[in-house]
């Protein structure tokens, strides 16, 4: 790094800091962390968070588990008086808001997308909660809440955490039942920690790295060589050798070989490539990222010592919601029931995701677990009907078991013959006795 850049960057870091003050700003304040993490790192890469978007490695694992939670059905559902059964909550306002709509601009598969792609970038993720003002107080409304704009602090009155946007030279202050706050890893319960910021040495590796092999590209990979003239050259002979250089340089220009005159030779300085072992960096930096977000490297496509295809992928899906997503799961669904729900619903009413959507993609494992829950009356045909996105029939709603499919209220009668007909007319005669006679055998 030029003496130069590093002026710059610390004038930037300077003015960026004076501005932090300017504004009132606190420990917990997200605008300093992202100013920490922008910082330099043993590798001399400032990392932030867009800069970290650059590497393939973090948008992948964003957008993996972003995008995987936010195509998951989240719904309200409600449960029965003795608690051992709930129903869909469809008549609940916050039920179209988590499902169908969160907001006017944004549908639910947006909504959740964006909420937890910050949740994997700064740690945390906001959204401003707009209730009604007529009649019951029920939310109407979610709109997300930039994680790097927001200030929290804890009002030393009250104990209450208040909430300062900013935006745009506009300053909103929110209270505490106006904002759906979902942590993420934390140590102190109030603020999630960013991986960007905790693992920003790694990834300014993996940025350095980057760098170096597209500057060894931009060079025609001759980054490691250099030209050695028999004698001293005068300005003229020095402007001439680098237009002929300039022949030479850049990707496209890779492969060909140069024509040196008067002596001149070519000479290697420093180590190649393969020395450098360039690409095994590359390659272990893509691991090393995966760790930070809890992504096995499969997952993103890098299949160096594994493959995604075959009788594994199924047990790959389970191992990725069992340790990625689950997490994440109970952290949204718990946060919704602590600041969207009032008191007195949050034991009767709770939101969960259906996770059976993960394995969608799986047509035969589904149609053997639902045929085994039919047969084994853990749901109702109507229950898998809906779920498949069909209407329901007649008689549906009735638990079977497999044993004749009877109802579950009629296992263990005797004798239980539905629909059958008494017979009519002439009883038939009886049949003949072991003697040849007919009639009764006592009869004489």
């Amino acid at each position: 790094m030029t003496l130069r850049k590093k002026i710059r960057g610390w004038l930037f870091k300077a003015a960026n800091a004076v501005s932090l003050i300017a504004t009132g700003v606190n420990l917990t304040d997200l605008r300093l962390g992202t100013f920490l993490a922008g910082g330099p790192t043993y590798s001399g890469k400032m990392v932030s968070v867009d800069t970290a978007m650059q590497l393939d490695t973090v948008w992948a694992c964003t957008r993996l588990i972003s995008d995987t939670i936010g195509a998951m059905p989240l719904k309200l559902y409600q449960r029965s008086e003795d608690g051992n059964s709930s129903t869909l909550a469809r008549d609940h306002p916050l039920y179209r808001v988590l499902y169908n709509a969160p907001n006017s601009d944004m549908t639910g598969m947006e909504f959740w997308s964006a909420m937890v792609a910050c949740l994997m970038l700064w740690g945390n993720a906001f959204a401003q909660v707009i209730w009604n003002d007529v009649g019951t107080k029920r939310v109407i409304a979610l709109y997300p809440l930039r994680p790097d704009r927001m200030t929290v602090t804890r009002d030393s009155d009250s104990g209450m955490l208040i909430y300062t946007y900013t935006y745009q030279g506009q300053t909103l202050t929110l209270e505490e039942s106006e904002i759906l706050h979902i942590k993420g890893y934390c140590l102190d319960g109030m603020m999630g920690m960013s991986p960007i910021s905790a693992g920003r040495q790694q990834m300014g590796s993996a940025m350095a790295a980057e760098e170096t092999a597209s500057r060894m590209f931009a060079n025609g990979l001759l980054s490691q060589t250099y030209i050695k003239s028999p004698d001293w050259l005068d300005d003229t002979k020095v402007m001439r050798a680098k237009e002929i250089l300039n022949e030479y340089r850049g990707a496209v220009n890779a492969g060909k070989t140069p024509l040196l005159e008067g002596g001149w030779t070519v000479e290697s300085i420093g180590m190649n490539p393969e020395d450098a072992q360039l690409l095994q960096t590359r390659a272990f930096n893509v691991e090393t990222l995966c760790r930070w977000f809890g992504v096995a490297p499969v997952m993103i496509g890098h299949m160096s010592k594994s493959t995604a295809w075959g009788s594994g992928l199924e047990q790959m899906n389970l191992w990725f919601l069992t340790y990625t997503l689950q997490a994440w799961l109970v952290r949204i669904e718990q946060a919704i029931t602590r600041c969207l729900l009032l008191p007195t619903e949050k034991e009767t009413y709770f939101a969960q995701h259906n996770v059976d959507a993960l394995l969608r993609a799986d047509s035969q494992a589904r149609t053997q677990l639902e045929a085994a829950q039919v047969q084994n009356g853990i749901k109702t045909r109507n229950e898998i009907r809906e779920k498949e996105g069909l209407a329901p029939i007649p008689g549906g709603d009735i638990a079977t078991v497999q044993a004749q499919m009877i109802p579950l209220t009629d296992v263990g009668k005797a004798g239980v013959l539905p629909n059958v007909q008494p017979i009519t007319g002439s009883a038939p005669a009886p049949p003949p006795q072991p003697n040849g006679t007919i009639g009764d055998p006592d009869d004489d």
